[in-house]
């Protein structure tokens, strides 16, 4: 048995060492809101925190995790969806089939805990998950309307091909 605290709860698994976090995150506590995308982490949407660091958790291996460390999940974030970052992908409408979400909030709000006003470049740099819908214009609004701590106002500048925006 192995010993993880999940969302601030000290959970038992039984589950081989080089048993991946996500699986056990999703097979054995339930949890499945984080998602497997690609397996090879470089989708993101299997991005957890641990100690407060975004981690792709499918190649994590459950050995890797110390029994001190605090894993945060996307259930673990805010229980009824009132986290800033939350809030700001609802009232923008950031989803839009949803898959990968999960994992762009939580590097959203890693991104934000360590740089509480990020520039574009910063936004560019931390967000490294893929959107199979393209919905890298609202996120990165949702970004900015979290750290200007304001949701009105936030609208998405769309950047065209041809160098103008709206």
């Amino acid at each position: 048995m192995t010993q993880l605290n999940v969302n601030n709860a000290l959970r038992s698994v039984d589950a081989e060492a080089d048993t991946p976090l996500l699986w056990v995150i999703r097979e054995q506590l339930g949890l499945t809101g984080t998602k497997y995308g690609c397996g090879m982490a470089l989708c993101g949407a299997c991005t957890v925190h641990i100690d407060g660091v975004a981690t792709r958790s499918c190649v994590r291996p459950l050995s890797s995790v110390a029994a001190s460390a605090k894993v945060v999940t996307i259930e673990g974030l805010s229980a009824d969806g009132s986290h800033p970052v939350q809030k700001a992908w609802a009232a923008l409408d950031v989803p839009q089939c949803g898959f990968c979400q999960s994992g762009m909030i939580m590097a959203a709000t890693a991104l934000l805990r360590e740089k509480h006003h990020p520039t574009d470049a910063d936004i560019d740099a931390a967000m490294t998950n893929i959107c199979r819908c393209g919905s890298y214009n609202r996120v990165r609004a949702a970004i900015h309307a979290v750290a200007s701590g304001s949701l009105s106002g936030a609208g998405l500048k769309i950047q065209h091909a041809d160098g103008s925006s709206t």
